[in-house]
């Protein structure tokens, strides 16, 4: 039965690892124009990074060891590397001496086109969810 409940495990890493990446385009949005952090560079666009969740798992039945999946798992949040854009503008205070401005290297389009894709596959790890809560309950009944 531990098993039955593997798929759930999977369903809920997927929703934590989308919503880290949810939070992590809405703080570039929030940042589209911002030329000057804490530490007076523009901000960096960041990316969250996931990789998969395995268990090395001895098989009792053949002896070999097996990847249990687990789902995934968030590695960090890293800086874009793309360059940054240079807007001119020279009556902005952080212009430089040719009247160009440093802006951060976020793409508004991209950044949206992101948040659908985190969303929709958000939306699938709850309808996965579901759908196990539902056949769960199924099966409960079937046992009465």
């Amino acid at each position: 039965m531990l098993n039955a409940f593997s798929s759930l495990r999977i369903s809920a890493s997927g929703l934590s690892a989308e919503r880290l990446r949810m939070d992590t385009i809405a703080s570039n949005i929030a940042n589209v124009t911002t030329t000057r952090g804490e530490n007076g560079q523009p901000y960096i666009r960041k990316i969250a990074v996931f990789q998969t969740n395995l268990d090395r798992v001895l098989n009792t039945s053949t002896g070999k060891y097996e990847d249990d999946f687990k789902g995934v798992k968030a590695v960090g949040i890293v800086d874009d590397k793309s360059p940054l854009k240079k807007v001119y503008d020279p009556s902005n205070p952080d212009a430089d001496k040719d009247g160009y401005v440093t802006m951060p290297n976020v793409n508004i389009l991209n950044e949206m086109a992101d948040m659908i894709t985190a969303t929709r596959s958000y939306e699938a790890n709850v309808n996965t969810m579901n759908s196990e809560k539902s056949m769960f309950l199924k099966a409960l009944e079937i046992g009465r």
